[in-house]
């Protein structure tokens, strides 16, 4: 069965128990996974998003990922990620997470990059397998970051993130090393 803009219809969930949306190779929605067991050394393909902070003066926001993350522990990444809940829209999916990860709410919520995706592999294996459209945006707000999320964070400027992607650096998340260059492009950042 078809369901508008890829959405799944509601299902029964366990409360508590968040889950993700798997997809087959064109994003239609094919079923659900507890987000607890769904990054593994052969994660399915599954919904997520990205979204990009921006200050308005030439800077992004970096997080640095807590060290207790499943994926990339400890690892700096662009502001927020997350995954949509089944029948959740993109937008109020980002909005929610930012919400959680950062304290903040968000204003100018643009889709930068709506047919980003990409698989990048751990060092011991563990996968993330995503199609994940990219955000950007702004805040009004002091940032509020969640320890259990967020260990550290920094406004970097434009240019100096370039050269830090264009060098390599590993202590950027594999996914902002890829976005990075196509926002650019696109006269996002």
């Amino acid at each position: 069965m078809d369901h508008p803009a890829g959405l799944l219809p509601a299902v029964a969930i366990e409360p508590g128990i968040e889950q993700v949306v798997l997809v087959d190779d064109s994003g239609a929605p094919i079923g659900t996974c507890p987000k607890a067991e769904v990054h593994t050394t052969s994660t399915p393909l599954h919904l997520a998003f990205s979204c990009w902070l921006l200050d308005g003066a030439g800077s992004v926001l970096l997080t640095r990922r807590a060290l207790t993350k499943i994926t990339w522990p400890g690892i700096w990444t662009n502001a927020c990620c997350g995954h949509p809940a089944p029948g959740e829209p993109n937008e109020d999916a980002v909005r929610r997470r930012v919400g959680q990860e950062l304290g903040i709410r968000l204003t100018g919520l643009r889709l930068a990059l709506p047919t980003f995706r990409y698989l990048a592999t751990m060092d011991d294996g563990t996968q993330e397998n995503e199609i994940c459209p990219v955000f950007v945006a702004s805040t009004p707000d002091v940032l509020a970051p969640d320890p259990a999320e967020v260990a550290d964070w920094t406004w970097t400027e434009v240019g100096a993130l370039a050269r830090r992607v264009e060098s390599g650096d590993v202590r950027l998340s594999p996914w902002l090393r890829m976005q990075f260059p196509l926002l650019v492009a696109g006269g996002w950042l």
